[in-house]
Parts: C-alpha cells; structure tokens; sequence
C-alpha cells in the first residue's frame, strides 16, 4: 500500500483576556475527522503547535494558520479550508474511501 498523502497544520495557542486558547488546534482536529471520513488511510493529518520541537519548518513569509499538503504549502494565514485540502488531496491522486456495503 503506498504511502498515505500527508497533511500538516500548523498553529498557535492564542492568548486572551481569559487566558490561551487553542483553537486552531481544535479546528485541526474537525479538519482531520472530515477528511479522513472521505480519505480513510489514504491520508494522515498531523497538528503542530508552532514551538513544538518537531514542528515542519515554516516557508519565508508564512503565516500562521500553515497548512501543507505533502510538504508543499497549500495555504498560509487566513482559514482552514477543507475543501481547499480535499481538492488537493484529489488532484494527487488520494483514493477516496470506498463506504462499507450495508
């Protein structure tokens, strides 16, 4: 079986009045269970907080949220789109998971 397509997010607690929040990390975790719903094993979304010691190392002029697909940036700053990824996982040729038979 190939390898499965790699999708990295990478964010930042954000700090408040009532403290840090991880939202970004909370919205990585929605954008995991949504695409490997349609990827299955074809696919492995990893989350990385910024100052993690094996966080990817971010393009010149990135911003945060960095999304990577196959270590190739698809976006930088601004939303996680799942259909952005989707639509890159399928122009790589990521099989789409195929639904039990009832």
């Amino acid at each position: 079986m190939p390898e499965p397509a790699r999708v990295q997010i990478v964010g930042a607690p954000v700090a408040c009045a009532g403290g840090a929040k991880d939202t970004w990390r909370e919205v990585s975790a929605w954008v995991a269970r949504q695409i490997t719903t349609r990827f299955g094993a074809g696919v492995r979304v990893d989350y990385y907080d910024l100052f993690d010691a094996d966080c990817p190392a971010l393009p010149a002029g990135a911003t945060l949220p960095l999304v990577l697909v196959n270590g190739a940036t698809l976006t930088s700053g601004g939303k996680i789109s799942v259909p952005a990824i989707r639509r890159r996982l399928e122009e790589l040729g990521t099989p789409v998971r195929r639904p039990a038979a009832q």
